[in-house]
């Protein structure tokens, strides 16, 4: 697992203030947490290990829009792990994996806009 509180702490650095939600369980899934972290901002970017598609990650995403939309100064950025299985050569899951970068990268976006 990325440790995604090392990409805040770089960010912070950049004068990028990031709010990092570990959230222990999706089911029940902590709604009002997110929902009030996306507030202060107007901004998210959700990150999660599982494949993009049709990942966890989309269903706090839609949540998110449903609740927030007319409020978001940017679409909510997603990262995740590459669309396939999930390899067992450690080379290979390495390049399934999302990174640092990807997460720093969705940041950013969120910023333009």
């Amino acid at each position: 697992m990325m440790n995604i509180p090392v990409v805040a702490a770089k960010l912070a650095e950049e004068g990028i203030d990031c709010e990092v939600i570990d959230l222990r369980t999706v089911s029940p899934l902590d709604t009002e947490t997110v929902l009030d972290s996306v507030k202060k901002t107007r901004r998210a970017v959700v990150v999660h290990e599982a494949v993009k598609s049709f990942g966890v990650g989309a269903e706090i995403s839609a949540r998110i829009h449903e609740s927030l939309f007319r409020e978001l100064k940017a679409p909510v950025q997603r990262v995740a792990s590459n669309d396939s299985p999930v390899p067992f050569a450690k080379q290979l899951e390495t390049a399934f994996l999302y990174s640092h970068a990807d997460i720093e990268k969705a940041v950013r976006n969120t910023m333009r806009s």
